[in-house]
């Protein structure tokens, strides 16, 4: 019986030990989403015209390994802010929605990853709104740490 004790508080006290990750070694930096060195896309303030695409390029980067990303499209017909940008744009006024864009997928990037420069083609459909748009790229890294880039864009008929 005490063999048995000895032997389960042994595992235990592994397990335990094993378990702990040294502070040192955790990753405490958010991932960064970068226009360094290449022709971004969408920057602030880009028309596109319905029924084109929007071929969205950007560089991210971890100190670690990079996770993966979402993108999200949604009216900003409301002229509503994600503070991410200073830059002001031209606005229409408010309107009221009638047939607005909603886009909203994620995206793998190669595991064990530091390093990835995105070029993903969103075709823009040809019976929406046209008007302000945001334009948002969450960047997450393998530890869970978050970075947004929000873009004012325009779609014109």
């Amino acid at each position: 019986m005490m063999k048995k004790h000895l032997f389960l508080v042994t595992a235990l006290c592994v397990l335990m030990i094993c378990g702990c990750q040294d502070e040192g070694d955790k990753d405490m930096e958010m991932p960064e989403i970068t226009e360094e060195g290449i022709t971004a896309c969408p920057v602030d303030c880009e028309p596109f015209v319905r029924g084109d695409t929007i071929h969205v390029h950007y560089l991210f980067s971890d100190n670690a390994a990079l996770g993966n990303f979402n993108i999200e499209i949604h009216h900003n017909f409301d002229h509503h802010t994600h503070s991410t940008s200073s830059a002001e744009c031209e606005r229409e006024e408010n309107k009221t929605p009638v047939n607005p864009w909603v886009f909203n997928q994620d995206y793998a990037i190669p595991a064990d990853s530091k390093n990835h420069e995105t070029n993903v083609c969103i075709p823009i459909p040809a019976d929406i709104d046209p008007g302000d748009y945001h334009f948002m790229i969450r960047l997450t890294d393998r530890a869970g740490w978050q970075q947004l880039k929000a873009v004012a864009i325009k779609v014109i008929e």
